[in-house]
């Protein structure tokens, strides 16, 4: 009998502990990162610089505090009143306003008041019109038939005068800071519940006809459970996509609605579309910098957010995803694939037609 070698501790290979590698992934399931890690070529580019230009936003408007050297509606400071139409200076690094407000300070702040506004606005748009387009295509009749006929009609309105109508109605015109910011969000619901209230509904008339939802029904399920955990579940993948898109649109509508005087008061909060207005007779005095920040901003933002939602598009279709994938592979494919000396790829005979190798995938 040969003496049992006891095994080496140096080699020997620890258990796997429960639960790691699941963690140690997780993270790569995160809805920006799957994405990521999913989009190749031009579409990473556009989707990486989306998400520079919005990080870059949402900082500044968290930092604002703390990077901006005045108060929004500040207008004096220790050496007394800024003055109006400053040119950039030490002191002030963009320039003063026709008012006499920092430019440079309103524009930072001019971020955290845009981004309020496309929270709330996309939040109440969403829940309203989610939940409207779920209960007209889950029950139909007259139910859905009346829904249609006020979303239509709401859709069919203007939108920049549609908002104008109901700033005007809630605020007056023109408000404080939370007041002005609810009376936006709201003039842009209006807006946009029409937009979530169809896509929604047309979804859940396509999911409710399907087998598994029919099974539901037939073991008994709750119609609320069944709305809520297989239609609604799987009707909101274009979501995404078209809150991106919205909070675009919600950015020029909330500066359309500041230029026209129907927005917030300058005295409250800071609001690009209000500066810009204010800038308008500078343009044919050279007096360039009042009005190229809070445009340039306007700018940026809706460049990254539409540039993020282009890229959920390009994402959210399969075809398109797989046949960028495959065109980036194929010359890795192709380079990597060892030659044999006869001049043939390894593992197919040499002589071999295309015919006799099958139709390429």
């Amino acid at each position: 009998m040969s003496a049992t070698t006891p095994p080496d501790s140096s080699t020997t290979t620890p258990a796997a502990v429960p639960g790691t590698a699941s963690r140690r992934y997780s993270w790569r399931r995160l809805p920006v990162i799957r994405q990521l890690r999913q989009s190749v070529g031009v579409q990473r580019g556009m989707l990486i610089t989306g998400l520079v230009i919005v990080g870059l936003m949402l900082a500044a408007a968290l930092l604002a505090p703390l990077i901006t050297p005045y108060g929004p509606s500040q207008l004096r400071g220790e050496d007394g009143l800024f003055g109006a139409r400053q040119a950039p200076s030490a002191e002030h690094w963009l320039g003063t306003t026709a008012g006499g407000y920092d430019v440079f300070t309103r524009t930072i702040y001019g971020t955290q008041t845009a981004l309020l506004v496309i929270i709330v606005a996309v939040a109440f748009s969403l829940f309203i019109g989610v939940a409207l387009g779920l209960i007209s295509g889950y029950y139909g009749g007259w139910v859905d038939r009346v829904l249609v006929v006020v979303a239509d009609a709401i859709y069919a309105f203007p939108t920049l005068l549609l908002a104008i109508v109901t700033a005007i109605v809630i605020s007056g015109g023109s408000s404080s800071l939370w007041g002005g910011i609810m009376a936006t969000a709201v003039a842009i619901t209006v807006v946009f519940v029409p937009q979530y209230f169809r896509v929604i509904r047309a979804e859940t008339l396509r999911i409710k006809t399907e087998a598994y939802v029919e099974a539901a029904r037939v073991i008994g399920t709750p119609t609320l459970r069944i709305m809520v955990r297989h239609v609604l579940r799987n009707a909101t993948r274009s979501l995404p996509l078209l809150v991106t898109l919205n909070a675009a649109e919600a950015i020029l509508t909330l500066a359309a609605l500041g230029f026209l005087g129907f927005g917030i008061e300058p005295s409250a909060a800071a609001e690009w579309g209000y500066d810009l207005n204010r800038s308008v007779s500078d343009v044919s005095s050279g007096i360039w910098w009042t009005s190229l920040f809070p445009g340039a901003a306007i700018v940026l933002m809706v460049l990254g957010v539409t540039l993020v939602g282009e890229s959920l598009q390009d994402l959210a279709d399969p075809r398109l995803r797989t046949r960028r994938r495959t065109d980036s592979q194929a010359p890795q494919a192709t380079a990597s694939a060892p030659v044999s000396a006869g001049g043939a790829a390894a593992g197919v005979p040499k002589g071999t037609g295309p015919s006799e190798i099958g139709p390429s995938s």
